[in-house]
């Protein structure tokens, strides 16, 4: 017998998570995080809806949390109205992507109370997410992770069992650190580029089949060249938290980050100058503006 499935974030990438996890016979209930969208139509396809994370926790077997972060997790676990306040044994699968500071201490504040968190952080995008091919990086003791296992089959291709609790989100964060250090990089060479005359065309026909070429400069680039607002759904903002995060992370290593450091700088100043909520490539435009080029080239009438 399936073991009851509670969801809360249904989000660009948790509403396409729940999706399979419904398709796929897993007995779900929801919570309404913030939209109601994707609730309505999981709800009329056979989800059941809890008014509460406590009453959802009382109801299910496995939570898995898709929230924006660690502020958002905690909320929702140790509020007054929280998992935690259902008093009974719990599985948490906290798939957002959190400081692994915080989810290290939660879990451990969270086992005294038999309820068990382990991190499962997403990499990957909503499509992925709708499709079920998702990769997961899971931190916890292997029992756990095998009990989870089926679960997260239902909505990954990949599942990479990255160590104890915490090192999942861990490695979340250099993998992102890694993703927006690109950004970083494309967005400064592009300006340098535009300044001597060097379009966002020239610059691809060069780097495009190259050794420097990859799936995350194809969908950075799909924004540069063909303006696809939703070649990479990552709010800018959520990168600032994240790089601040890691910041958090290297800070209590004792790690020296200098390129962390820049790299986090430059999504603060495209937050601090009103663009949070724009995607990660427009990251592009934004660095470009505040050195007095643009990427997008002037078209005559004519053309």
């Amino acid at each position: 017998m399936k073991e009851r499935i509670g969801f809360i974030g249904l989000g660009s990438m948790g509403a396409g998570m729940a999706d399979n996890l419904l398709r796929k016979g897993w007995p779900l209930t929801v919570h309404v995080h913030r939209s109601r969208t994707a609730a309505d139509r999981l709800i009329a396809a056979g989800a059941t809806e809890a008014a509460s994370p406590r009453e959802l926790a009382a109801t299910c077997d496995i939570v898995i949390l898709c929230v924006t972060g660690s502020h958002e997790v905690e909320a929702l676990v140790k509020g007054q109205d929280g998992l935690a306040a259902a008093a009974k044994p719990l599985l948490i699968i906290d798939c957002s992507t959190s400081n692994p500071s915080s989810t290290t201490a939660l879990a451990a504040d969270l086992a005294q109370q038999d309820i068990t968190l382990i991190d499962a952080p997403l990499a990957r995008t909503p499509k992925e997410a709708t499709e079920g091919k998702l990769d997961v990086m899971v931190g916890g003791a292997a029992e756990i992770v095998a009990r989870a296992r089926p679960v997260l089959e239902a909505f990954t291709a990949r599942i990479v069992h990255t160590g104890p609790t915490g090192s999942g989100h861990t490695m979340k964060l250099l993998n992102n650190f890694i993703s927006m250090g690109y950004s970083a990089i494309y967005s400064e060479a592009l300006s340098l580029g535009a300044k001597a005359g060097l379009t966002p065309q020239v610059f691809n026909s060069v780097i495009s089949g190259s050794r420097m070429d990859c799936g995350f400069y194809q969908a950075f680039f799909d924004f540069v060249l063909n303006r696809n607002e939703n070649a990479q759904r990552f709010a800018i903002g959520n990168a600032l938290k994240d790089m601040t995060y890691l910041a958090s992370f290297a800070q209590a290593a004792g790690i020296a980050n200098p390129i962390g450091a820049a790299v986090r700088n430059g999504f603060a100043t495209a937050v601090t100058t009103g663009h949070g909520e724009k995607f990660v490539p427009a990251l592009s435009d934004i660095v470009a503006g505040l050195n007095g080029v643009s990427l997008v080239e002037a078209t005559s009438p004519g053309q």
